[in-house]
């Protein structure tokens, strides 16, 4: 059986996964540890803890034999000047396993990674095989974008910015007002679970920039939240809603540039339930499990599965 190993580690998540056969038989991550009251880590230290965490998982999952190829993310974006020191972590360890077996190894960007995830996760891997382009979202602590994917060429899948954020992302202002709840970081899961105590209703009506969206706003409104005491689970709800808002914004937009294109939801804030409910009443929409939305290994995997002609 055709055996790839795929080796991420972003900003807050050491991960490793296998794809064996069609399917995803492994996916093992952890955490890096961030102090409680702290809203991220230095990239020194980030890349001290992917050194020191990911052999401890790529020893529980690799296999003694039968490994074709190792796919890594080597950069966030597929774009000239993305880089961060995290991302060496993976890639030396990528290169390491690849010359010591003797098999290849493929590079490619976290948010490919993140969409092939989220296109396997909804059985919409044709998407990369059809030749027609689609719709992404990759909203997570370091992205909020909106992209216009074509498939093929050397990279897969070819991104390119339809809409972003101006400024603060999604992931930034979920954590950042969590932690100013008392939440411990990275916040998301514990958010919902906080709003999804509210029964309030909001009238939200986001800054947007064409179809760009503008999320700094959010904190300082639930930082004036807290100020005046409102309830927390009030204030998780109105940051989820006005992210919500936004992301819908997004959408329409790229839907009236572009016509009734597929709709490929990634990234860890997208995981959100409230945020999947509201898009998936609105739109035909496809959504990555919980699992394989938060930060992963599993696209990678797949990617360098599809680069050694496995997948087609």
């Amino acid at each position: 059986m055709n055996t790839y190993l795929g080796i991420d580690t972003s900003n807050y998540t050491t991960s490793a996964a296998i794809f064996s056969g069609s399917e995803i038989t492994e996916n093992r991550k952890m955490l890096l540890p961030v102090k409680y009251g702290e809203r991220g880590l230095r990239q020194s230290d980030a890349l001290f803890h992917h050194t020191k965490q990911l052999p401890a998982i790529l020893e529980d999952i690799l296999p003694a034999e039968g490994l074709r190829a190792v796919g890594v993310s080597t950069r966030p974006r597929n774009l000239e000047g993305s880089y961060m020191p995290c991302f060496l972590a993976g890639q030396a360890a990528a290169r390491s396993i690849a010359a010591a077996m003797g098999i290849g190894m493929y590079e490619t960007s976290h948010q490919v990674g993140h969409i092939l995830a989220a296109l396997y996760s909804s059985s919409r891997l044709d998407l990369v095989f059809s030749g027609r382009p689609f719709i992404a979202f990759h909203v997570s602590g370091g992205t909020t974008d909106c992209l216009l994917v074509t498939p093929g060429g050397d990279e897969v899948i070819n991104c390119r910015e339809i809409a972003s954020s101006t400024d603060l992302k999604a992931g930034q202002a979920i954590d950042r007002v969590g932690v100013m709840l008392g939440l411990k970081f990275p916040c998301g899961a514990e958010l919902e679970k906080l709003a999804l105590r509210s029964d309030k209703k909001f009238n939200i009506k986001p800054a947007m920039k064409g179809g760009s969206c503008c999320l700094s706003g959010v904190e300082n409104i639930c930082k004036k939240m807290i100020d005046e005491g409102r309830e927390s689970c009030d204030i998780a709800l109105y940051c989820i809603k006005y992210i919500e808002s936004a992301i819908i914004g997004m959408t329409e937009h790229a839907l009236g540039e572009y016509g009734d294109l597929p709709l490929i939801y990634a990234g860890g804030v997208m995981s959100d339930g409230i945020i999947k409910s509201a898009i998936s009443k609105r739109y035909e929409a496809y959504f990555a499990e919980p699992g394989l939305s938060s930060d992963n290994a599993c696209g990678v995997a797949i990617y360098a599965a599809i680069k050694n002609g496995d997948i087609k």
